[in-house]
């Protein structure tokens, strides 16, 4: 299979998916849902994961996003992350790269540390995530708008399997489902505080209109049924 050989450019963004080996679940309850969003956070740092490093970083992220609490963040990060949407067999991410091969360092550090996570506590070995991701330039403000869109609407199928072929059948159920859905980072970007140190949203945010702009644009995908495809593109070796 062809695969991305080209480097990624120091502030430029990208949308990013990693799936599981086979399309198998690379998680299977909430702690998995819970580390494998705290390895974003964690693996956004071009120092080593030493053991003091991964406690100071572990107990700085749950007082951020547990107890409304702002602790100095001394991470020296790799990419910004943009915006997240975390699915049962695989990863959306929207990230702009801030050093040289940050992206790359920064998709390694993360599929090693969380396989290993996941191969120890369910006793197995080999690949978790498929060994290339794929990953998609972003290059203007609407297609941003729309990757942005996108991935917070990933959830949708969880709930209503087929509805970019046949429509939503309740609206507002769905709105409220993605508003509740907890495993992607739509609820930070309406107010409601779920997992606020992990993005950097203020641009994006600012892009699409604040907390409103954010909502009417969810709200016009779902009522829309024109499917809307932004994962074209041979995938890059992890």
């Amino acid at each position: 299979m062809p695969y991305r050989k080209d480097k990624f450019a120091n502030d430029e963004i990208y949308h990013i998916i990693l799936r599981g080996i086979d399309n198998n679940l690379i998680f299977k309850d909430i702690n998995d849902y819970y580390r494998g969003i705290f390895s974003i956070y964690e693996f956004n740092d071009s120092a080593s994961a030493t053991i003091q490093r991964k406690r100071e970083a572990r107990s700085r992220f749950k007082k951020e996003n547990k107890d409304s609490l702002i602790m100095p963040d001394e991470r020296d990060k790799l990419v910004e992350i943009l915006s997240f949407c975390f699915m049962p067999n695989h990863i959306h991410l929207l990230i702009k790269q801030i050093k040289d091969n940050g992206i790359t360092k920064f998709m390694g550090k993360v599929g090693t540390g969380y396989a290993g996570y996941f191969n120890r506590k369910y006793k197995r070995k080999g690949y978790v995530f498929q060994n290339r991701f794929k990953d998609i330039y972003v290059k203007d403000d609407n297609q941003l708008r729309t990757v942005f869109t996108y991935i917070h609407t990933n959830p949708i199928s969880l709930i209503e399997p087929k509805w970019k072929e046949s429509g939503i059948k309740n609206p507002k159920k769905v709105i409220k489902f993605l508003e509740d859905y907890k495993w992607h980072s739509y609820p930070d970007f309406i107010g409601i505080k779920n997992f606020p140190s992990v993005t950097e949203r203020e641009f994006l945010s600012e892009l699409i209109g604040g907390i409103n702009g954010c909502k009417e644009s969810i709200k016009n995908r779902v009522s829309s049924v024109e499917d809307v495809s932004v994962e074209d593109g041979p995938p890059r070796a992890l």
